[in-house]
């Protein structure tokens, strides 16, 4: 009888302390770090700068992993069924809160992610091939209604920010087009140049290049200001839709019921490493703007956003099946 007594303390005390044992040890081995796009594009490149810079300064070893395919929807799903125990992360951008809307069925839900670092978000730009004769807004909508699918649109894929940010500018100016979605900004871009499509709308980072050399011609950009990287060119709502804005935005979640500890080791290593001044320059010069405040703001943000699309994608009458 003691020793089953003793066998049953034992046990108890395991349980009692091996939550803190464990955020104490954690994290003991790399963390996967999804990516919902290939390598190359905006949130590949923003999250291998930011969880390098926590690498740097907290010796976490962070492996990012490139998940395409299905609108983002392959790595949500990775992430939703995961072990929550902190060695599977989601670096997103807002298809986490748009495709449950968009998509007539997807196998998550929101409630199945622990949001932990809101990053910062970043505006997208509308260009056109330079070849065409459109320079504005109106000219491009008058182009648009010439003849069914006389503009192609190439997105970065269905679901994409890409995607929906120029549904919602369609909703709201008029403009018609074709859809072409891509696996990606960059084979959206490459399409572009070659002359197959002939408008897009990527983040800021990835489209200033084309821009100045003048391989493609900017007509607007969606944030509710213009970014400090480009003040040059206008905001859409400028350009001749009063009210538009809509941005890019990136955010680390892991999957439902993720430990405390964990939320709270991994936010303030990101916190840390975001209010590096060399990681800030750097994602000022991708034209990020940091909002960083905590998991609480991150959960907040996440669920206006969720709302948000949801509305415009119910005015739109977008979905996929």
């Amino acid at each position: 009888m003691k020793s089953i007594r003793t066998l049953a303390a034992g046990i108890l005390l395991a349980a009692a302390i091996a939550p803190g044992a464990h955020a104490d040890t954690y994290p003991s081995r790399p963390i996967r770090t999804l990516v919902a796009f290939p390598a190359g594009g905006s949130a590949d490149i923003v999250a291998r700068m930011v969880t390098q810079k926590v690498s740097e300064l907290s010796g976490f070893n962070f492996v990012v992993e490139n998940r395409p395919g299905a609108g983002g929807n392959l790595a949500f799903d990775a992430t939703a069924t995961a072990p929550a125990d902190g060695y599977t992360l989601l670096f997103s951008t807002p298809g986490i809160a748009i495709n449950p809307s968009l998509y007539r069925k997807v196998e998550y839900k929101l409630s199945d992610f622990t949001p932990i670092a809101l990053v910062g978000e970043a505006p997208l730009v509308l260009m056109v091939r330079p070849d065409l004769p459109i320079h504005t807004m109106a000219e491009l909508v008058a182009a648009s209604k010439q003849k069914p699918d006389a503009i192609r649109f190439a997105s970065s894929g269905n679901g994409s920010s890409s995607h929906l940010a120029t549904e919602v500018l369609k909703s709201m100016s008029g403009l018609q087009y074709l859809h072409v979605p891509y696996k990606g900004g960059g084979a959206a871009m490459a399409d572009m140049l070659g002359k197959r499509v002939d408008i897009t709308m990527l983040p800021i980072s990835e489209s200033l290049p084309y821009i100045r050399d003048n391989r493609l011609r900017a007509l607007g950009q969606t944030g509710a200001k213009r970014s400090p990287i480009a003040p040059d060119i206008p905001t859409l709502a400028e350009a001749g839709v009063p009210g538009y804005a809509v941005s890019t935005w990136y955010m680390l979640l892991g999957p439902a019921k993720l430990p405390a500890p964990i939320v709270k080791t991994l936010a303030e290593k990101f916190s840390q490493a975001l209010q590096a001044p060399d990681l800030q320059e750097r994602l000022r010069n991708a034209g990020v703007s940091i909002i960083n405040e905590g998991p609480q703001q991150a959960q907040a943000f996440l669920s206006s956003q969720a709302s948000s699309w949801s509305k415009a994608i119910a005015a739109s009458g977008t979905h996929i099946e």
